[in-house]
């Protein structure tokens, strides 16, 4: 079995969900060849994936455009689908086209759309697997649009053509596709000690798509350590750089002793399982985020905070509070083997 793992590049989500159930299909099966196409570096692909697999760069989805990691450009993402799908049927043939010369046997995304309906142009098997799909999404900002009504079908069309679309927990409502519900996927990182006696760590995290906080701004907290991305090029003197402490970011999240983010499945998730507590700004106007913020309230300890707040850096008291908080009420279930068997079912069945 050559299967083709098509991998979203719209943030790191996607491919939180995605690893843990590539490695566990390719546990299941190890003599499948794997070949992962996305936008993702390949240092990332292969720090997140344990299993061989052949890297295919690019990516046939590109969500939505994005201003940063909490607004939707929606004139650029209507420009986006528009041409995209300005002639769908020759998308759809020069994908089919490209899966052909592959030599692929079956397919699996998550999220792409357009791979399952050039799979189902050449009779091969394609599962897909998220907490959201773009046909939703899509409809949510568009579907009032005189234009959006053909595209939106042409989405819902290709994501039917497969022979299952399961949804991950937690996930968003899907009656449009009617979806088999399957459990959580998470990674769990190995537990380390940054920090001296005394101090604490926060990991500043607001996802992958790019969205600086002015931590120059913010003032000095004692005990606090600011966690950040070393692209920042932050000046504060609490502030550490990430990268310097070596560490995978699932090991850095489990190890810190909270997290500060947007509602997103990976990190929400992760958090949740390797019990770090997390402060979070919601995003605007984004249809998935509250089944997530549900889900993590009572698997782990969340609080939200206002987005003033992320940017004056005043954040003392809701830390304190978030600290506060009692252990979750109910405990994180990973299930990438019992996913992995279902979409190995779907393929090997179709």
């Amino acid at each position: 079995m050559h299967l083709l793992v098509d991998i979203s590049g719209h943030g790191y989500g996607h491919l939180a969900i995605a690893a843990p159930v590539v490695d566990a299909l390719a546990a299941r099966h190890p003599d499948w060849r794997l070949t992962l196409r996305s936008r993702l570096p390949p240092a990332l692909l292969r720090q997140r994936i344990r299993a061989p697999f052949a890297h295919l760069a690019g990516g046939s989805d590109f969500g939505l455009v994005m201003h940063d990691t909490l607004r939707v450009d929606l004139a650029a993402s209507a420009a986006a689908y528009r041409a995209a799908h300005a002639d769908w049927p020759r998308a759809v043939a020069g994908e089919a086209g490209q899966l052909r010369r592959l030599g692929v046997d079956a397919v699996l995304t998550n999220v792409a759309y357009l791979p399952l309906a050039a799979a189902a142009r050449l009779g091969l098997p394609a599962c897909s697997f998220c907490s959201l799909n773009w046909a939703d999404l899509f409809a949510h900002f568009f579907a009032d649009q005189a234009w959006a009504a053909p595209i939106h079908a042409e989405i819902l069309a290709a994501y039917r053509s497969a022979a299952a679309f399961l949804r991950v927990t937690p996930g968003m409502p899907m009656p449009a596709l009617a979806p088999t519900a399957v459990g959580t996927v998470a990674a769990l990182g190995r537990r380390q000690r940054l920090l001296g006696a005394g101090l604490r760590s926060v990991l500043v995290a607001p996802g992958g798509i790019a969205h600086r906080l002015p931590l120059e701004r913010w003032p000095r907290l004692p005990g606090i350590r600011w966690l950040v991305p070393a692209a920042w090029q932050v000046e504060h003197p609490d502030a550490l750089v990430q990268e310097s402490f070596g560490l995978a970011f699932t090991d850095l999240l489990a190890s810190a002793d909270a997290v500060l983010t947007k509602p997103g499945y990976g990190t929400f998730t992760e958090a949740a399982a390797n019990a770090t507590p997390v402060l979070y700004l919601r995003r605007a106007d984004w249809p998935e985020q509250d089944c997530l913020i549900e889900w993590l309230h009572e698997h782990g300890r969340a609080l939200e905070i206002a987005p003033e707040l992320a940017a004056t850096g005043e954040l003392a008291a809701p830390l304190a509070q978030l600290w506060a908080q009692p252990a979750a009420s109910a405990a994180v279930r990973l299930e990438a083997p019992a996913i992995a068997a279902r979409v190995a079912a779907v393929l090997l069945r179709s």
